[in-house]
Formats: C-alpha cells, sequence, structure tokens
C-alpha cells in the first residue's frame, strides 16, 4: 500500500496541500479571485501577490482598470476573507519601461500592439514569478483560461476548454520553463458562469464583478489619446491618400488609426468604401483603398517563442494552424523557418487586416495545443 505522500495532489506535487507553498497572481478580478480562494480552500499554503503597475490616481487610469486602486482592494479583501496573506508589490517602472513604452513607441511606428502579451512576457511570468520563487514556492497560479497538460516530453499548452474564454493567443511566449512553475486552474471549466459560481461558493464579494474590457492603462479603448500624454506632438496631421497617391483628406495623426479602419476617415462622398491599407509613418500618410488591399497570405514572422517536441529548424516546414488577431479563429497554414527565431507564413486561404505588431499564434492543426508564436512585423 502507497504511502499517502506519494499521491499527486491537485497541483501535481507528490505531498500534501499544506506542505505545498502557491503563489497566486491576483489582479482583484473574479478569476483570480476564485483561484486563490479554491487554493485555499483545498488547504494549499496560498500567498498572494497583487502588482501595481501604475499610478492608479494617474491621468492614464481608469476605474476599475486591472491592478488600479479598487482592484488592489478587492485582491486584500479576498486574502482577508480567505485567510491567507497577500502582498502588494510596486513594479510601476517595470511595467513602463517593458510594456508602456513599447506600446507607444509601436503605435508611433505604424503597428499595431498587443501590451497584454508583453506584460505575461516581460512583468507577471518574469519578474514575478522570480518572486514567486523568492518566497519559497513551489508554484505560481493564475486565472488565466487556458490550459496545461502533460506530455510525454513535459508540460503542454493548451487552449482552455472553453473557446469564448480561451486567453491562448496573449500566452504564446511562454517558455517551456516558466510553464514547468505555471499552474491555470480554471483552464478546463466549461464557462466563465462556471467560475461566477465558484466565486458565490466561497463567498467572494467580487463574484459579480464585470470583467475589464479594455487594455488596463488605456481609458475606454482610447489609444490615441494615451500615447499623446505619452508622447506630447506625436499626432502630427498629414494626408489621406489612395494607392496612386491622390490626396483624398486630411488626417490629425497616424496614431488615431489602424490597418483594416474603415469608420471615421473623413472621406465621404466616394462610390465605394475604402479602407486603412497602410500607414506610412515617415510620410505622415494614411493609405486607403479597396477591401481586396487588406487579403494577405504572407506573414513575416520573428521573435519565435516555440513549444513543439522537435527543434523549430528541424523541419523545412511546419502545417499548423494560426492566429493573427486574438478575435479570430486559427485558419491553416505552412510556417517555414527562416531561423530559430523568425519564419514565412503562408495562410492557406487569405486574411484580411494582418497587421505589424500584432501575435501569430501556432496551434496543432488536429488538437488544442499551442505550438508557440512570434511577431508580425513589416518584412
Amino acid at each position: 500500500m502507497l504511502d499517502d505522500s506519494t499521491k499527486l495532489n491537485s497541483l501535481g506535487f507528490a505531498k500534501p496541500p499544506s506542505e505545498t507553498r502557491v503563489v497566486v497572481a491576483m489582479s482583484g478580478g473574479v478569476d483570480s479571485s476564485v483561484v486563490a480562494a479554491q487554493l485555499a480552500e483545498e488547504g494549499y499554503d496560498v500567498v498572494g501577490v497583487t502588482l501595481q503597475l501604475y499610478d492608479h490616481g494617474a491621468a492614464l487610469a481608469k476605474k476599475g482598470a486591472c491592478c488600479a486602486g479598487i482592484d488592489i482592494h478587492d485582491a486584500r479583501r479576498v486574502a482577508e476573507e480567505m485567510g491567507f496573506p497577500h502582498y502588494v508589490l510596486d513594479y510601476e517602472n517595470i511595467f513602463q519601461d517593458a510594456v508602456i513604452d513599447e506600446f507607444a513607441d509601436s503605435y508611433l511606428g505604424g503597428a499595431t500592439p498587443v501590451p497584454c502579451i508583453r506584460c505575461n512576457e516581460r512583468v507577471k511570468f518574469k519578474d514575478l514569478l522570480q518572486t514567486a520563487r523568492d518566497l519559497e514556492a513551489d508554484c505560481m497560479a493564475t486565472g488565466h483560461y487556458i490550459q496545461r497538460k502533460n506530455g510525454p516530453n513535459g508540460p503542454e499548452l493548451h487552449s482552455a476548454a472553453d473557446a469564448n474564454r480561451d486567453q491562448s493567443y496573449f500566452l504564446f511566449s511562454t517558455t517551456p520553463e516558466q510553464l514547468e512553475y505555471l499552474r491555470f486552474p480554471l483552464g478546463h471549466l466549461p464557462s466563465k458562469d462556471a467560475t461566477r459560481a465558484l466565486a458565490e461558493k466561497y463567498g467572494l464579494a467580487v463574484a459579480d464583478k464585470p470583467d475589464s474590457q479594455d487594455i488596463c492603462f488605456v481609458p475606454n479603448g482610447d489609444y490615441a489619446s494615451v500615447i499623446e500624454k505619452l508622447r506630447p506632438g506625436a499626432a502630427e496631421p498629414g494626408d489621406i491618400v489612395d494607392l496612386e497617391g491622390h490626396v483624398l483628406g486630411r488626417h490629425k495623426g497616424v496614431i488615431h488609426y489602424t490597418i483594416g479602419q474603415r469608420r471615421g476617415l473623413g472621406i465621404g462622398g466616394l462610390s465605394d468604401p475604402l479602407y486603412v491599407v497602410k500607414l506610412d509613418v515617415d510620410a505622415k500618410q494614411v493609405v486607403v483603398g479597396p477591401k481586396e488591399m487588406l487579403a494577405t497570405r504572407r506573414v513575416p514572422v520573428r521573435e519565435i517563442n516555440w513549444l513543439g517536441d522537435e527543434p523549430f529548424e528541424s523541419r523545412p516546414e511546419w502545417h499548423l494552424s494560426v492566429k493573427v488577431r486574438s478575435t479570430r479563429p486559427p485558419r491553416e497554414a505552412i510556417v517555414r523557418p527562416l531561423s530559430a527565431t523568425e519564419a514565412e507564413v503562408e495562410l492557406l486561404a487569405p486574411e484580411e487586416g494582418v497587421s505589424p505588431g500584432q501575435a501569430c499564434v501556432f496551434y496543432e492543426t488536429d488538437g488544442s495545443r499551442i505550438c508557440g508564436g512570434g511577431w508580425i512585423w513589416k518584412g
């Protein structure tokens, strides 16, 4: 008969929960609060950590934003209710340098960045994860909707059971070493309703707290106003031109536009609808054209994080499915490595509005596994 201590607990360790320390990254929302409460109820040695990412009284922040004042209060209250320690760490300088500055500079360069990915990559799964190790935690848990499964070659990253909540697009840059240490207790749940039901079960005051819809430091999705605050004078006016260079109108700054945009161009009266097909930062031009000009099959990708079992360059091409925007389903593609960190992706069917600065995430064509991904660039 096996000793109970040899059995794996729910986090995969061969010891009782009470001897397993887990740091929970707590944003103050319902998801991470449920993770912390559930693990505390199961008897784990839980330590809650919340990051203050910016001055919640500053103009950039908005009421209810992730890790702003009310969220820190909510995380602390959950810890008090469930009886585990909670710490707030000041990461303002790290977040400014690693996420906000690049966000602004990317927009000024005509790209459409995804700061949430950089935050996971450079702050939460780097500095915070190291803090968890410093606290002698066995692992770190988050409220992300994604699954970690043990495969024949170690832990694998898989899409969440609920496709509507899946956050794999934002976590493609998780490294194998980080994945070894991370846990995602919500990834198997069938819906957000199931998460809220658990919050009610544990009596958490955040059970009905609404989800944050915007980037945490961008009020109401108004990227341009944030960039103008960060980079005064950045919004220089220029011409809106067609593909032949004919001037159709004026714009108040390239930062106000994104690839694929149709509304708000201020060039009405034309017979056919026009879309933003290119942002020429050097010439201060917004280039517009017909919808078919948005379609592309070739996507250059760099800064690749590969999570496959074989080395990325071990094959001349990989037949995978890829996501080029978080809101789109994976589409079949051929990924051709150019180096260990660069590739050319050929989409089997053209996609519209593929934009530099977005991520291109790789998935198994016949399964839920994430094989990695990289960043789309101009090529």
